[in-house]
């Protein structure tokens, strides 16, 4: 499939990106060779005719991707959170990559609805409006449910998308191996691994049983939280091809003036954006990772609600520990812990110098907290962190890329709606609040008790688990091998005996 008939997709593409200026931003980035600049200059010439004009307003590379369609669009959205790879100047522009595209006629929208869940439209919504918003992948519609009278949002995929994606996929392959192989450069970006990730991606947005799955985690994980809201899920009216989710009235978080003429509490609403974040990521490890204003609403009560469970992140709880000590240590202004930190957690090798790395980290540190209210940026300080971390060896963690360009958006959003926000002061008692929980001897009592629990599973076992091991010490050493010391499996039992001992201690408190 990935072949010569890929050929003129890769001619638009190029043509496409030489007339809208991102060939030269991407080349660079690349480090692609000068004549191989001159030589994709000198061929894209000929297939002016091919190339698709995009809109003036967006930078060079978003340009370029949304005027090639739904699939290059997504893709730019998904390579916007992984600077890593396409580096900060093409994130950067990805950024303010936006998906309004024309909508699909509204009655193509119910025909698809009744063939995915099986009954007319007509027979489910006494009302059923034209789109409300058009995406790269699905659209949204306004509804309304028959006996109930319940105001629903429904979302259903584009017609014939997924032969569209795969077709797009197939030609973006095609590309990466040429790039790949042309400029070497472009190895350290990895473009198939790339490709692979996003394919990933996209084919499991292409059924939306799985947002509403995340949409419905995320309900359950913030339940608790006040001022905060996810619609639910109607799961009898969702399918692979269309979601239903309660309608969410609200003033979108973009439009300030909006919010000022409600009488919202702009400076309220922007610290709560940013504290939400936190929170689901400390304390949930599961969090929103697309919560840009598009995302976002006001309800008339103040809370704010989260739509689009698209692109959702994870860390696992050692993880978020890291991340909170890292965050708390830049609070206090205690470099060598935060150094101390890292190494714990093996992100910088053992071998390199410690205290040359507090250093570093001070040089990081000092001249954000030296700034105003309005210039202090924890995703500056992020930044700046990875390329310090960057040049003392520490591999590159994908979780935390997703962290800070996350991180970028909210902070963004926040101060949007209040632009004197002193970052460090809102996010401060979320990370102590995290801290004081999952950090010292009550996170030590509750480890342990986890893995009591786990070993106790092992219990009908125990006893031939310990003949075995008892056997193993009584077995003569090998020829011309030292005497064993000890069975791996006896340390084992050990371990699991006092953790059952432990296990016994924490349920009589």
């Amino acid at each position: 499939m990935r072949g010569p008939h890929n050929i003129l997709a890769l001619i638009r593409t190029g043509a496409t990106f030489e007339r809208n200026g991102a060939m030269a931003v991407v080349l660079n980035e690349l480090n692609a060779p000068g004549y191989l600049k001159v030589a994709i200059r000198v061929l894209s010439w000929p297939f002016h005719f091919l190339a698709r004009s995009g809109n003036p307003s967006l930078p060079p590379v978003a340009r370029s991707l949304s005027a090639m369609g739904p699939a290059y669009i997504k893709f730019g959205q998904i390579l916007s959170t992984r600077p890593d790879v396409v580096g900060s100047e093409i994130a950067s522009q990805l950024r303010v990559l936006q998906d309004r595209l024309p909508p699909f006629p509204t009655e193509i929208a119910k025909q698809s609805f009744a063939h995915e869940i099986g009954t007319d439209a007509d027979e489910i919504f006494t009302e059923f409006s034209d789109s409300v918003a058009a995406a790269s992948i699905a659209q949204v519609h306004k509804a309304r449910l028959r006996g109930t009278g319940q105001e629903v949002a429904v979302k259903v995929l584009r017609p014939r998308i997924e032969r569209a994606f795969r077709r797009d996929i197939d030609a973006f392959y095609f590309v990466a191996g040429l790039v790949q192989r042309l400029a070497p450069g472009a190895r350290r970006l990895r473009p198939v691994e790339v490709i692979a990730h996003f394919e990933s991606v996209v084919m499991k947005e292409l059924d939306l049983r799985m947002e509403a799955s995340a949409g419905d985690e995320f309900r359950t994980t913030t339940a608790d939280d006040p001022g905060f809201t996810v619609p639910a899920v109607h799961w009898p009216l969702s399918g692979r091809r269309a979601m239903v989710l309660d309608w969410a009235e609200g003033v979108p978080i973009g439009d300030v003036e909006a919010l000022r003429a409600a009488g919202q509490d702009l400076a309220g609403l922007g610290s709560r954006v940013l504290q939400i974040f936190l929170r689901t990521a400390l304390r949930d490890g599961y969090f929103h990772a697309d919560m840009h204003q598009g995302n976002l609403k006001v309800a008339e009560n103040g809370d704010l609600i989260a739509l689009d469970y698209g692109i959702m992140g994870r860390i696992d709880e050692y993880t978020r520990r890291v991340y909170a000590e890292i965050l708390m240590g830049f609070i206090r202004k205690d470099y060598r812990r935060v150094a101390e930190v890292h190494f714990e957690a093996g992100y910088v090798p053992a071998d390199r110098d410690i205290d040359a790395f507090a250093q570093a980290l001070r040089s990081v540190g000092e001249p954000i907290f030296g700034m105003d209210a309005t210039q202090i940026s924890m995703a500056r300080l992020l930044a700046y962190l990875f390329e310090v971390t960057e040049r003392f060896g520490m591999e590159t963690r994908t979780e935390l890329i997703l962290l800070q360009r996350t991180m970028v958006v909210v902070e963004g959003v926040a101060r949007s709606l209040h632009p004197s926000i002193n970052i460090w002061e809102v996010a401060g008692p979320v990370v102590e609040d995290y801290i004081r929980r999952n950090v010292g001897p009550r996170a030590l009592a509750r480890d342990l008790r986890a893995t009591a629990l786990v070993l106790a599973r092992f219990g009908p076992r125990l006893p031939r688990l310990v003949e075995t091991a008892i056997m193993a010490q009584m077995d003569p050493p090998e020829p011309e091998l030292p005497a064993r010391r000890g069975h791996p499996l006896f340390f084992t039992l050990l371990g699991a005996g006092l953790a059952a001992a432990a296990l016994t201690f924490w349920q009589g408190l």
